[in-house]
């Protein structure tokens, strides 16, 4: 049996999931009684590409330690919304180089509707970068 405290030294993993496709993705491993970490924390949110840039570090800030945005990819119903999405995250991914922050934290993925594999496996791949990186240590400005 795991503590609260031990769940806490796992690292927390924020999972952006898109309404439309990855949602019910995870909605899906749910339904086939997978299981995934305990330190993952999914978002139901209609389109990632509204988060601005700022979102994500503010989250490192705040003890997240990974975050997975999975999206519908190019299938996304919102026309150009991937790229955008994929366009700012390059701008991030700048932003993290400079707060000296591994890049590994933040990924983006393409997850469908009933992309169970998929699904777990981008949740323990980004566990294992958590366990490997530990706490976010934001550089002093």
């Amino acid at each position: 049996m795991t503590s609260l405290a031990d769940n806490q030294s796992e690292g927390k993993i924020l999972i952006l999931a898109t309404e439309t496709c990855a949602y019910p993705g995870a909605d899906s491993v749910g339904q086939a009684h997978s299981s995934y970490p305990a330190n993952t924390f999914i978002l139901r949110v209609r389109a990632p590409a509204l988060f601005p840039e700022h979102f994500y570090l503010d989250c490192f800030n705040k003890g997240i330690s990974g975050i997975i945005i999975m999206s519908c990819g190019e299938e996304c119903p919102y026309d150009g919304a991937y790229k955008a999405m994929a366009t700012r995250l390059d701008r991030v991914y700048v932003m993290m180089r400079q707060q000296e922050l591994d890049i590994r934290r933040l990924r983006l993925t393409a997850i469908c509707t009933v992309c169970n594999r998929a699904f777990l496996n981008e949740v323990n791949q980004m566990n294992k970068v958590v366990q490997e990186l530990g706490p976010p240590q934001m550089a002093q400005s």
